[in-house]
């Protein structure tokens, strides 16, 4: 369970420092670049300090195509934040919890016992009652074009969680550094080549923010896998996305002084008895 702890520590970690970029309206692409820099260079620290990092076709292949997807996920939910909110947007990638434990089902046969079954209903009920909550704080934004962006995030983000998963049970746990390095790098050079296409102009404050993001990216990252290589992928989702939202929430209220109304707050109690459930 402690990866599963420093998973949500480090997940909400990014969600509070996005909030916090878009108190200030920063360009998130140069946030993007710099969050994808510095994790890159930490994935090489860490292949170079373990000294054991095996390589291979695959992994390199899986890196390839999830870093496009990573800036993908990205872009998509920046669009969400500015149509829809920081929350709702949120909220949105935490809702993702469906798809990779719908695919897991599927494809590896992972059938949840009563415990998992009723702790992943909950989670469930706990996203859209957070839902509830925030759209009708934001009931007067009226775009339909949030509604498209908040189901694209729902979907980059999900399928990106089952390639995690998928990647942790074809390949070797040795190969997971060399895997991680080519998700960060592949997605920093896509950026980059965005930026300089675009001649977007990189403020100093904003590329800084990126660099303090990368950190908790890299290891949520990291620790994800962990998790998965350790718990089914029927607990980890479910308990990973209910504790963001939950600590986030929290944290939102304490710092950011956001309220909450009543929907909210059952949201908080059903997802607590969630966690539990599927600690159990």
């Amino acid at each position: 369970m402690l990866y599963l702890l420093l998973t949500i520590l480090s997940s909400s970690s990014i969600a509070l420092i996005l909030k916090y970029n878009t108190t200030r309206k920063n360009q998130p692409v140069v946030m993007l670049m710099g969050n994808y820099f510095i994790a890159s260079i930490i994935s090489a620290i860490m292949i170079f300090i373990k000294g054991n990092a095996e390589y291979s076709n695959e992994a390199l292949f899986f890196g390839l195509i999830l870093g496009p997807l990573f800036i993908i996920s990205f872009f998509i939910f920046a669009k969400a934040v500015e149509f829809a909110g920081t929350a709702l947007a949120t909220v949105s990638s935490r809702l993702s919890v469906v798809i990779p434990v719908f695919l897991v089902v599927v494809f590896f046969g992972e059938i949840p016992n009563t415990h998992i079954y009723l702790g992943f209903s909950l989670t469930i009920l706990t996203i859209i009652l957070f839902y509830l909550s925030l759209n009708h704080e934001n009931s007067g934004a009226g775009d339909k074009k949030k509604y498209f962006f908040l189901i694209g995030v729902l979907l980059f983000i999900g399928v990106n969680d089952f390639a995690m998963k998928f990647f942790q049970l074809l390949r070797t746990s040795g190969e997971e550094s060399f895997f991680v390095y080519m998700i960060f790098t592949t997605a920093f050079i896509v950026g980059a080549a965005v930026i300089f296409t675009r001649k977007i102009k990189i403020e100093k404050s904003e590329f800084l923010t990126g660099l303090v993001l990368g950190i908790p990216n890299y290891f949520s990252t990291v620790f994800l896998l962990a998790a998965l290589s350790t718990l089914p992928a029927m607990i980890v989702y479910p308990v990973i996305n209910t504790g963001v939202i939950i600590v986030t929430t929290l944290a939102a209220y304490l710092i950011f002084k956001e309220k909450l109304n009543y929907f909210g707050i059952a949201a908080l109690i059903l997802g607590t008895v969630a966690i539990l459930l599927l600690g159990v």
